[in-house]
């Protein structure tokens, strides 16, 4: 399961466990490949061993800006709270599921 997270939200729905942010842009040609493969993840995954969270940085900028996102798709890996790894472009599924398993 995917969530969409705004600003508002963002502390909220990351604090625990381990999370995947995808910040993304409607207009972004790679953000839309990625996509399906989070699709993908999230249904093989439990939500216990990973929550993929989507955050638009047209709509939500504040976050993005804190965090100094500059490239989108940027993955964003937080556990309990704290940012453990940052990916920049798209990811095949099997590179994502190795990050995965280095942070579990």
């Amino acid at each position: 399961m995917e969530y969409n997270i705004t600003d508002a939200t963002f502390d909220e729905e990351t604090k625990e466990g381990l999370v995947l942010i995808d910040f993304w842009a409607t207009w972004c040609g790679p953000c839309r490949m990625q996509a399906p493969i989070l699709e993908q993840l999230s249904e093989e995954l439990d939500e216990s061993e990973l929550k993929i969270c989507k955050m638009d940085v047209d709509e939500n900028p504040a976050t993005a800006q804190g965090f100094g996102i500059m490239s989108i798709p940027t993955l964003m890996f937080k556990k309990d709270g704290e940012e453990v790894k940052r990916i920049v472009g798209v990811q095949t599924k099997a590179q994502l599921k190795a990050v995965i398993a280095e942070l579990s």
